[in-house]
């Protein structure tokens, strides 16, 4: 046999069963076998390392197969994308590459939040959406049978979908129609309600209005309005006989487990752990706050709190796995006055930056790096941010930063090179190197030594010339007036969407606004954005006298009351993340980085630059940019001021009264 006879020449001691085993599993058919001795015979490298050429998947299985069995000669062929030695049975332009590679060369930016993502699927029109907007898209989210929350389905039950903060649901008796069937926790009443009751709507026997039944009896329903707000109080530990499960309201197991975890209430207790009692204690949601008691990354430290196993401070905390929980503990214990508000960013970064430089073995690269990441990087955030906390954002920028500067280090050290002996061919070797990572990212490392006289080579900064993508203003308008006059939407969201439409204003931006950037007066509301305020006109004022009245975070535990913040978070104390906000935005169909360009082109056409880095509270280089990229002067301004009926009417305000 011809195949038979090519592995003997590789390996003169293959067992001859062992060849004809691997042979059969590879390619079962007779024919298919005749055909893999053709291309053997004519390539047989394709066994020694060059497998990727295989035109055949067969042949790859069989070198899988004869490489298991220890057949020496045998060689593993690499991905040419990555060169690791992985399963490649993926023709990409004649070649077999991983799965991973093929997923690179299928990245399209995702039409839904704008992540360059190997497509999940595709719209109505044609538009990629990656995977995270696909589960997440409302088409695709579903009623949590328990929660009553729509979101992403975690299990299937019998009685209807799960998400993945509730467990399967207990059987107990509805409080509602009576019956012994699985049931939820109503969040209102605190007692037990199944699913079919979740959802019944019928006239209230209070008010007469048909609306959702919250408690109640099927005989005298009551709507959320009628329903006492303290239906916990009705507990037997409370003196109810009346209530089904005696001692198990959602206040008396919160009572309990706070018992279990903290101690009973004495002057013993640390007075920031009485405090964190009390807030949880009465927190509006109890269910919440009990499921998240009972968390096995929270209920352990609260136990070492309370008996004094471990200290109430951040570095004692810092001693343990940093993790989300850990960073939603820590913010309630700040929220509840138990710890001390810090800059969770900047202590974050610098950590990063001590283990990063501590795990280089170079002293004169830990050097450098020492002087890039602590004296440039750091310093520059602490001298612009002037005593401001860190964003996520500038975190993100600084760590990225960091690990550039170590790729490129570590590949002159594997090539032989230093800062000093790097040439420009050198550094042209590295930037077309398929194996280099953070080419892009390292140019700031690269002009920071060449400034500092570390290397003779440059790197130029891109500069920009301009958006990159097609400014759609029509689309801009049409999502404007939905914002405007929709009132089904949220008013944080489209409070939030228009002053990213109208004013130009970054997700970064709008999370940072606080309550004092709000000037609500009796007959007009004014914006601080930047130095000067703007008038914001109507229906726009109004949804920012409701948001401002009305906002509220999805904070449970330890949140102020009211939030400073004008869109809080889900943290206590802190805004809405920019990713948040963002995914919030894309549900709309606003996509913020075109549609602030897209603004902000319109703007520097009609106002001059100065005016406008004021107003909108951007820098004036920024500014002078986009009026000239807009072809925007003062003549046009002046002329446009002198058509106004109105001298007091400032043109910022007239974006928001289009419609």
């Amino acid at each position: 046999m011809v195949i038979g006879a090519l592995i003997a020449e590789l390996d003169p001691q293959a067992g001859q069963e062992v060849v004809t085993d691997a042979i059969r599993r590879s390619a079962p058919r007779p024919s298919y076998q005749q055909k893999l001795a053709w291309v053997l015979e004519s390539n047989p490298a394709l066994l020694a390392g060059d497998g990727h050429l295989a035109p055949h998947r067969a042949i790859l299985r069989l070198i899988d197969l004869l490489h298991e069995a220890g057949v020496t000669g045998i060689v593993r062929p690499s991905c040419p994308g990555c060169h690791r030695v992985v399963r490649i049975d993926k023709p990409l332009n004649g070649q077999r590459v991983c799965r991973t590679c093929i997923s690179h060369s299928r990245i399209e930016e995702c039409s839904g939040c704008g992540a360059h993502r190997e497509p999940a699927t595709r719209d109505d029109h044609g538009r990629p959406l990656c995977p995270n907007c696909l589960v997440n898209d409302p088409a695709n989210l579903e009623q949590c049978i328990h929660c009553g929350r729509r979101k992403v389905v975690n299990t299937r039950t019998p009685d209807g979908p799960l998400c993945s903060s509730c467990p399967s649901l207990p059987t107990g008796t509805c409080s509602i129609c009576g019956e012994e069937k699985p049931c939820g926790i109503s969040r209102t009443t605190g007692r037990p309600w199944c699913p079919d009751c979740q959802h019944r709507s019928a006239p209230c026997s209070v008010c007469g209005s048909v609306a959702a039944v919250v408690s109640g009896t099927l005989d005298q329903p009551l709507c959320a309005d009628c329903t006492a707000p303290e239906v916990w109080h009705t507990c037997p530990a409370c003196s109810d006989p009346d209530y089904p499960h005696p001692g198990q309201c959602a206040r008396c197991l919160i009572n309990q487990r706070l018992g279990e975890l903290l101690g009973p209430p004495s002057d013993v207790l640390h007075p920031g752990l009485e405090a964190l009692r009390q807030n949880i204690a009465t927190a509006e949601h109890p269910i919440t706050a009990r499921r998240w008691l009972n968390k096995p990354s929270v209920s352990p430290v609260l136990s070492d709190l309370a008996a004094g196993r471990r200290a109430l401070t951040h570095e004692a905390l810092d001693e343990l796995p940093d993790s989300p929980p850990l960073a939603h503990l820590r913010q309630v214990l700040v929220g509840v006055g138990a710890l001390p508000e810090r800059d969770e960013y900047m202590v974050r970064l610098e950590r990063f930056l001590n283990g990063l430089l501590a795990s280089q073995q170079d002293p004169e690269q830990r050097k450098v790096l020492h002087q890039y990441a602590i004296w440039h990087l750091v310093r520059r955030l602490r001298r612009r941010n002037n005593g401001r906390p860190l964003t996520p954002q500038q975190f993100i920028s600084a760590r990225q930063r960091t690990h550039a500067a170590v790729a490129l280090l570590n590949w002159l050290t594997a090539h032989d090179l230093t800062l000093e002996s790097c040439r420009h061919a050198d550094l042209d070797q590295w930037l077309t190197d398929d194996a280099a990572t953070y080419r892009q990212t390292a140019g700031h490392f690269i002009r920071w030594a060449r400034t500092n006289k570390l290397t003779t080579v440059h790197v130029p900064a891109i500069r920009w010339n301009g958006p990159t993508q097609p400014l759609d203003d029509e689309h801009r308008w049409n999502v404007a007036r939905r914002l405007l006059h929709d009132d089904i939407l949220k008013p944080e969201d489209r409070l939030a969407g228009l002053l990213l439409l109208l004013y130009a204003q970054g997700p970064s931006a709008i999370s940072r606004l606080t309550i004092e950037n709000v000037e609500v007066g009796a007959h007009q509301v004014r914006l601080h954005l930047g130095d000067a305020p703007v008038q914001l006109p109507e229906p726009v004022a109004e949804l920012a006298r409701v948001v401002a009245a009305n906002r509220k975070g999805h904070a449970t535990i330890g949140a102020l009351a009211p939030s400073p913040w004008l869109f809080p978070g889900g943290q206590p104390g802190r805004p809405i993340s920019t990713t948040q906000l963002t995914q919030r935005l894309n549900q709309l169909g606003i996509r913020p980085n075109q549609a602030r360009s897209t603004a902000l082109f319109q703007l520097a056409t009609e106002i001059p630059a100065a005016i406008l880095a004021r107003t909108l509270g951007i820098h004036t280089d920024v500014a002078v940019a986009w009026q000239r990229l807009s072809a925007g002067d003062w003549a046009h301004y002046a002329a446009e001021v002198s058509r106004r009926t109105s001298p007091q009417q400032q043109p910022v305000h007239e974006q928001g009264a289009k419609s």
